[in-house]
């Protein structure tokens, strides 16, 4: 019975902690732009006489470019700004492990559901518009990834330091690190050691970087084989597509995890 109560209480401030950052962001109007923006992309690209997989790839390249910068910046203000409301609840003796789970999933959900709603609506209305079924469910779920994965980081970023202008630098230093830096590091360093074999250091290169295992994850259900790039291709010579989807899945599993599990130790150990 003790057992079953203290369950209980647990899931109560989960849920309660839940319930009022679903609430507050539901109401944000960053969050509603973000999600009509989505929409209207896509609905704009059908619009335009675009074919489903020609909006799939334009929409894969959106994703990867702004739900990372999105997830980050949007995630690190939106942690410092409910400081004063975590810091209102520590004064009660609410467990901590629980209210970090509160924090981070009214983070991410809201993030994630207005990825999937503003780009997933307009593929629902036009019955894919002839893109794979497989391939628009590749989409939606590298977005729902990449939106988890980042609320992480934004989160462990924000609770890292207290200078709230040094945190959005951190979030935006992280973003052009992963969608831009990085992609350039890996090119150099293949032109520059291109007489070694580089299979494997470019595969762990590649699985290094959350934006570049959700690009290959959608690119291996599509038939665009000249899109997928020397590490793409290499990626699915190597794992085929089946074992692929699984190694894809499970590193971006871990850019989910990792950071999660460093931003909950911080908050454990923080004195607010």
């Amino acid at each position: 019975m003790a057992g079953a109560a203290a369950e209980g209480g647990r899931m109560n401030v989960v849920s309660l902690v839940l319930h009022a950052g679903l609430r507050d962001l539901s109401r944000n109007r960053w969050i509603v732009a973000y999600t009509l923006g989505f929409l209207a992309i896509a609905e704009g690209l059908f619009w335009f006489g675009g074919t489903g997989p020609q909006v799939l790839l334009s929409m894969l390249n959106l994703v990867l470019l702004v739900l990372p910068l999105v997830a980050l910046v949007f995630g690190t203000i939106h942690v410092y700004a409910s400081r004063e409301f975590v810091e209102l609840l520590l004064a009660q003796p609410v467990p901590r492990r629980e209210l970090f789970t509160g924090l981070y999933l009214g983070l991410a959900l809201p993030l994630a559901g207005a990825f999937v709603v503003g780009a997933g609506v307009p593929f629902a209305i036009h019955a894919s518009g002839g893109a794979s079924i497989g391939g628009v469910v590749a989409l939606l779920g590298a977005g729902v990834g990449l939106s988890f994965a980042f609320a992480a980081i934004a989160t462990w970023i924000a609770l890292h330091t207290d200078d709230r202008l040094k945190g959005v630098g951190l979030a935006l230093g992280a973003w052009l690190a992963a969608t831009v830096i990085y992609d350039g590091l890996v090119l150099g360093a293949a032109a520059a050691f291109g007489n070694y074999p580089l299979e494997r250091p470019l595969l762990a290169l590649m699985l290094a970087n959350p934006v570049d295992v959700a690009r290959v994850l959608v690119i291996t259900q599509l038939d665009v084989s000249a899109l997928m790039g020397y590490t793409g291709a290499l990626f699915q010579h190597t794992f085929g597509t089946s074992l692929g989807i699984g190694v894809a899945a499970a590193a971006l599993l871990g850019w989910w995890l990792v950071p999660l599990g460093f931003a909950g130790r911080r908050f454990l150990r923080r004195d607010f």
